[in-house]
């Protein structure tokens, strides 16, 4: 089945109500913009000379963000580092309107990533983190009980940062209480997002799982034996410039990318997850919602840096 469809529309007020909670590794995303009119005469590189900061949202706090933009309600449950980092991204998130539950480890370095940007495009990442010693979102599970039974999807934004290393006993209890589980997943190892409704991830991270496909033939049979394996209500896979893929209980249904200009991928995958989820928390079914949510990443990567897409946007 394919994508001879107009995207639904759904009721702001409707929306409004929705509530999701974002469990994940979350990173404050630091841009310097400047002007390039040298190279070093030390090396052949060019000098930058900085004239703007600013800082955005990473993450998971990304995804929750674009939860929020889009009209929904947001909390966001993470564990940072007890750092200048920490303390900036925490007050960054909480002037959003997101709800914020932050745990704080000492031995934990809050993720940054710092973008060195001149003459509109990236000339540099720099990234400042450290592995955890600890299962650090292990000490997140009694708040994660108790913010259960309020939301209407969980969402968990894996970026491999060992936040989500033992998601399994979260997605058990989100799954006994009946809620809809969508996972942004990482890694080689897809067990530990076993009986979740929902995974996204993209052609390579797919690749990683269930090796190379040989044709359209040859995925469907291998995403849906992955869904089986897994317990996955559906899966969707995430194709840039060829659009998305949903393989569920009915087959799948796939739909085209919206010709535009892409400026910047950084955060498309946010953007997707985040539409899925505020869309099923407000009842919408997985099916009718994966246009909208192909639209609102059309939307993003028209965008610089981590951005989002508003509700206005979406619906226009």
């Amino acid at each position: 089945m394919t994508d001879n469809f107009e995207a639904m529309t759904i009721s702001r007020e409707k929306l409004s109500s929705a509530r999701v909670l974002v469990v994940g590794d979350v990173m404050l995303d630091r841009y310097w913009y400047g002007a390039v009119d040298r190279i070093s005469p030390e090396a052949p590189v060019p000098i930058v000379r900085i004239t703007r900061e600013e800082e955005r949202n990473g993450g998971a706090a990304n995804v929750a963000y674009n939860v929020l933009t889009l009209g929904a309600q947001s909390s966001l449950l993470t564990v940072v580092g007890d750092d200048e980092a920490s303390h900036k991204l925490e007050a960054l998130v909480a002037r959003t309107g997101i709800r914020t539950y932050f745990g704080r480890d000492p031995e934990l370095k809050t993720t940054v990533k710092l973008r060195v940007i001149g003459r509109q495009q990236q000339l540099l990442r720099v990234d400042f983190e450290n592995t955890p010693k600890t299962e650090v979102l292990a000490s997140q599970t009694a708040e994660f009980a108790n913010l259960l039974p309020q939301q209407d999807a969980i969402l968990f934004s894996d970026y491999g940062k060992g936040g989500l290393a033992h998601v399994s006993d979260m997605i058990a209890r989100a799954r006994a209480a009946g809620k809809p589980i969508l996972i942004d997943p990482k890694g080689t190892d897809y067990s530990r997002y076993k009986n979740a409704s929902l995974i996204t991830p993209n052609r390579a991270e797919l690749q990683q799982v269930i090796g190379p496909w040989l044709d359209e033939s040859d995925l469907q049979t291998k995403a849906h034996n992955l869904r089986e394996q897994l317990g996955l209500d559906a899966v969707l896979l995430t194709r840039s410039e060829e659009g998305m893929t949903l393989f569920d209980g009915q087959g799948q249904l796939h739909v085209s990318a919206q010709a535009r200009e892409v400026f910047d991928v950084t955060g498309a995958g946010d953007t997707v997850i985040a539409t899925m989820a505020a869309l099923v928390a407000a009842g919408v079914s997985m099916r009718d919602a994966l246009p909208l949510a192909n639209r609102a990443g059309g939307l993003v990567v028209g965008k610089f840096g981590t951005a989002t897409v508003s509700y206005e946007e979406l619906f226009a």
